[in-house]
């Protein structure tokens, strides 16, 4: 994982980007490819801001999915 530069992920079967804005350590912006809306996704910030590894990266997409409503696919 580079920051700057987008990158993919894949957990449990959905696909991400996941990209850093510049000078924001810690911060996350993932974009869920697979999902119903391709501009849907969700953002994530480390405390303290610092890189974290791809475990809890990984962590974060399935706290996200958990909290979709399968019907709508949308968190409500």
């Amino acid at each position: 994982m580079t920051a700057n530069k987008p990158w993919r992920m894949s957990v449990d079967g959905e696909e991400f980007e996941v990209s850093q804005p510049d000078g924001k350590p810690g911060t996350y912006h993932f974009t869920w490819l697979t999902g119903p809306d391709p501009r849907y996704g969700f953002g994530f910030s480390s405390h303290p801001p610092a890189q974290v590894g791809m475990e809890h990266l990984e962590e974060a997409i399935r706290e996200f999915l958990s909290q979709v409503d399968p019907d709508t696919g949308h968190i409500e």
